[in-house]
């Protein structure tokens, strides 16, 4: 018997604390990386897109896609690695464009990368929760 998890749910202004409080950390350190402090807010809109839109790509699939794919552990683990790696490659032209636009710098990579990266990114964020034994990509129950 397949228990279907239940849909995701977190308070809007958990969701903002959280990435906007990463944004800001990766955009001032990226910034101060680079030796351009003076870019450091465009920066952490850049990060925005990874952030809080990667919320939204994740919600996206386990509130939308998941229900509507068969229970196949298989099946639901490729969905979720095809919405990730398409999700990234949204979010990381979104944020090539504003970092063109506000800071000046140009992706080096075509737009698949952001999507392979996207989906690294993914896989790291999955792993803490897994290790503390919380549901995740890892165990099928996120």
């Amino acid at each position: 018997m397949t228990i279907e998890p239940t849909p995701f749910r977190e308070p809007l202004s958990r969701t903002v604390l959280r990435t906007v409080g990463i944004a800001l950390i990766v955009g001032v350190a990226s910034a101060w990386r680079a030796g351009r402090l003076q870019i450091w807010s465009s920066l952490t809109l850049v990060a925005l897109w990874f952030t809080f839109g990667g919320h939204w790509v994740e919600v996206f699939f386990l509130n939308v896609l998941r229900p509507r794919l068969p229970a196949s552990r298989m099946i639901r683990i490729v969905a979720r690695l095809a919405t990730w790696f398409v999700g990234g490659m949204v979010l990381g032209a979104g944020a090539s464009f504003t970092a063109a636009r506000l800071a000046g710098l140009h992706a080096r990579w075509p737009v698949w990368w952001f999507g392979i990266g996207f989906v690294v990114l993914e896989l790291f964020v999955h792993l803490p929760s897994y290790l503390l034994r919380r549901s995740s990509f890892y165990d099928g129950r996120a």
